[in-house]
């Protein structure tokens, strides 16, 4: 029942365009131009954005925009794991290192979101209520 509402054409778009927000959410001191942390997530977001267009806009029934958006959450999730270590703790005025939970709770909540995504994008009924009439003229 719950993938059943899941599945449903609205709910799946919104679930599919929401996608774009672990890739793109990064603590504001990454999205200066000192850093390169910022390159990648929008390079990833940037692949998504083209796979969504083919399946969204175009209604194709070609498995490389899934596989495409798949891999765009699955780098994520590497990336924030190689990241989060280096980042995990901040000096704090010369006395010693602090947690910094802001990046943590960022890259954690990444994360799981993309694992999310990348579990909803490979469910079999999301994929054929996106492009149903396409699948039903090609069989």
């Amino acid at each position: 029942m719950f993938r059943g509402l899941l599945a449903r054409p609205l709910i799946a778009r919104i679930i599919l365009c929401l996608q774009l927000l672990p890739l793109l959410v990064l603590p504001s001191t990454s999205y200066s131009l000192a850093t390169q942390e910022w390159w990648l997530p929008a390079f990833l977001a940037l692949l998504t954005v083209i796979s969504l267009v083919k399946i969204l806009m175009r209604r194709s029934i070609a498995a490389w925009p899934w596989y495409l958006m798949a891999f765009s959450q699955g780098f994520n999730i590497i990336s924030r794991l190689m990241t989060l270590f280096p980042h995990a703790t901040v000096l704090v005025d010369g006395k010693g290192l602090v947690a910094n939970g802001e990046y943590i709770a960022i890259a954690i909540g990444a994360m799981l979101f993309s694992a999310f995504e990348l579990w909803y994008s490979e469910l079999p009924e999301v994929r054929q209520r996106m492009a149903p009439k396409l699948i039903a003229q090609a069989s």
